[in-house]
């Protein structure tokens, strides 16, 4: 028997309960996993609170990532013993995830676990600080560089915010970061940020173009502060799109795009194929601060990921939530 997080939806409604399951119940799948720890995003906040139908299956364990250690395995590429991470593959929306003490999953889903991080950091990082590197690596790739001008962060003090905003210093930028929450702006400064500005500037219907600022964005927000920053995004420059904390909408104008030239790269982690996946983990490996990282981290047991979740939706959870299943 082994502790996990059960979404159910019986005919009373939606439930999300702490519950011991046996192996039998574990899913089809070539790898059994003991988990470590795992983490809560936006998405699992969603998927325990029944707030949007992430769950696709019922019943199901939630928890789109964890990190731990190969139980069993009849995959070629992991034998007992391996440290492994999961980030997304639809695990914790039609597969049975890592809110739990064991996992069973495709071992194609895996990566092996970095030798920089220990589970507990790389659930740290988690699907939400691995999406930032996603983020950061498009800008990059399109060629974005510190002497082109500022970099906005949205969602600045969520979990892809918070790592972005470090990577993004440690690669010299400098970074305006929005947030609803400018009592963090000492924590936000903290992680590398030079300016932090009120949400309020970017949330609201704007003007089809701006006065050209951002020479790239990272945004995890959507709606209008999206539709916003690419408006003021500067001719030729770039933005990365990962979230929809305020809105799946897009409420924007052409004008940008074909006046300014600008590029919006949208950001996929669940599906994002293996190398992808590797290049993203490895640069988190050499790149990320320890010490930062720590600075964005609190943890809570497996049955205070229900409490967290609801308060992840709200908006009321500064960086990164790990999740010690064994607690």
């Amino acid at each position: 028997m082994y502790k996990a997080l059960l979404v159910d939806k019986p005919a009373e409604g939606y439930r999300c309960t702490l519950t011991e399951l046996d192996e039998a119940e574990l899913p089809e799948g070539n790898v059994i996993v003991r988990v470590a720890f795992s983490t809560i995003n936006y998405k699992d906040g969603l998927a325990i609170t029944g707030k949007s139908p992430v769950v696709r299956k019922f019943p199901l364990v939630p928890g789109i990532d964890f990190a731990g250690t190969v139980e069993a395995s009849a995959h070629p590429d992991y034998t007992p013993g391996d440290r492994v991470i999961l980030n997304g593959w639809g695990v914790g929306e039609s597969h049975s995830g890592g809110l739990a003490q064991f996992a069973r999953v495709n071992g194609d889903w895996l990566i092996p676990l970095p030798e920089a991080f220990s589970e507990r950091q790389a659930m740290a990082i988690g699907t939400a600080g691995y999406t930032a590197m996603l983020c950061v690596q498009a800008l990059e790739r399109h060629g974005t560089t510190p002497a082109q001008g500022e970099v906005l962060v949205t969602g600045a003090s969520g979990g892809v915010g918070s790592v972005a905003i470090a990577l993004l210093a440690k690669r010299g930028f400098k970074i305006v970061a929005s947030t609803g929450k400018l009592g963090e702006t000492e924590y936000l400064t903290g992680l590398g940020a030079a300016e932090v500005i009120d949400r309020a500037t970017l949330s609201g219907p704007g003007k089809p173009l701006a006065r050209e600022r951002w020479a790239g964005v990272v945004d995890a927000v959507g709606s209008h502060t999206l539709a916003n920053a690419c408006a003021a995004t500067q001719y030729g420059g770039a933005v990365a799109a990962c979230g929809l904390a305020g809105g799946m909408d897009f409420p924007a104008s052409v004008a940008p795009f074909i006046l300014r030239a600008i590029t919006l790269h949208g950001i996929d982690s669940v599906m994002a194929p293996r190398a992808r996946r590797l290049a993203a983990w490895n640069a988190l490996a050499a790149e990320l601060d320890p010490a930062k990282l720590d600075a964005m981290t609190h943890e809570v047991p497996l049955a205070g990921a229900l409490t967290a979740a609801p308060d992840i939706l709200a908006g009321k959870i500064r960086g990164r939530i790990v999740v010690d299943v064994n607690a």
